[in-house]
């Protein structure tokens, strides 16, 4: 399938490298505002043509587009290659509240095309360990799960900008943009809570620098700590009575280890491949086969997660722009 990409930051570039490696997308065009931008980024990547009009961009030969431009931009470019039936791939989160995810589905629909979340780490192969093994720990009693990073974009804050992961106009903030990884793999291997509630560390540009979000499910709390104005070197815990499982990192899943009175044991051996070609191959396999299951299934994750994020944030008075 031919791909085309809309923006020009590393995770674009991260996609398109698990692209070479997977084969199942060949990198056709790229679409940037900016002229020089789009003419570098096609040349380094190998893409045959670039676009600085998204209009023509989506009139291209192309099967299904990469979207990972700031957050706020989502809907109106996914709504426009939909509309042109091609399949999307939208980077997390992949719209800033429900009404526009609920449109966006129905415009997929309409044109019989995909409309996908690149929600990483639910596609890789420690997601499916853990799924698989979750048994072990009988039953549930608590999780903690942590994905707190500085960010350096934080820095410019601290000058007095406003960049737009940190920006209310482009729909950032931390529980979005790294509370969304563990808030993902909650629902996705328990469900949706009873109830949820965010405790945010409000920042001078009015979005949450960090947080925790507490999901309540009928018998376990699941506690969630992100921030991008702090660090933390704390794993992730799914807490059993017959023991626990330990997670270095919600966003790779790399190393997971079980803990129980029998000691540690390894879960996961080392990525064979890129971190991203597991969402490449997902998405490729999905759209091959028309696997309408498995879309059905990412889609109650992401329509979850959204409700989620959307009802806490409003709740604390984190107002976007995209909500008005």
């Amino acid at each position: 399938m031919k791909l085309g990409t809309i923006g020009t930051n590393w995770i674009t570039s991260a996609f398109i490298e698990a692209t070479k490696e997977h084969g199942g997308l060949t990198l056709q065009s790229v679409y940037s505002r900016t002229g020089m931008k789009a003419k570098d980024f096609a040349e380094r990547h190998g893409a045959k043509e670039y676009f600085t009009s998204l209009e023509e961009f989506v009139k291209s030969d192309i099967d299904c587009v990469y979207i990972a431009s700031p957050n706020s931009l989502h809907f109106e470019q996914a709504m426009l290659c939909l509309r042109h039936k091609k399949h999307v791939i939208c980077e997390k989160p992949i719209f800033s509240n429900r009404k526009e995810l609920d449109q966006a589905f129905t415009a997929a629909e309409e044109n019989g095309v995909f409309l996908i979340e690149a929600m990483r780490n639910i596609h890789m192969p420690g997601f499916k360990v853990l799924r698989e093994n979750l048994e072990k720990a009988g039953k549930v009693r608590g999780l903690v799960l942590n994905y707190s990073k500085y960010s350096s974009r934080y820095d410019n804050v601290r000058k007095g900008e406003e960049p737009n992961i940190f920006s209310l106009n482009f729909s950032g903030g931390a529980l979005v943009d790294l509370g969304v990884y563990p808030l993902a793999l909650a629902v996705s291997l328990f469900g949706e809570p009873v109830d949820a509630t965010y405790y945010p560390s409000i920042i001078r540009t009015g979005v949450d620098g960090g947080g925790t979000l507490v999901l309540r499910y009928p018998d376990f709390i699941c506690t969630i700590l992100c921030s991008k104005i702090a660090t933390s070197y704390n794993p992730s815990e799914i807490q059993g009575e017959e023991g626990t499982f330990v997670i270095d990192d919600l966003g790779t899943l790399a190393t997971i280890t079980w803990m129980d009175p029998t000691g540690e044991h390894i879960l996961t051996e080392k990525h064979q491949h890129l971190d991203m070609y597991y969402e490449v191959e997902s998405f490729v396999n999905m759209i091959k086969n028309n696997d309408q299951l498995t879309y059905k299934r990412l889609k109650e994750i992401s329509q979850q997660v959204l409700a989620i994020t959307e009802k806490v944030r409003i709740d604390c008075g984190i107002i976007y722009a995209a909500d008005r």
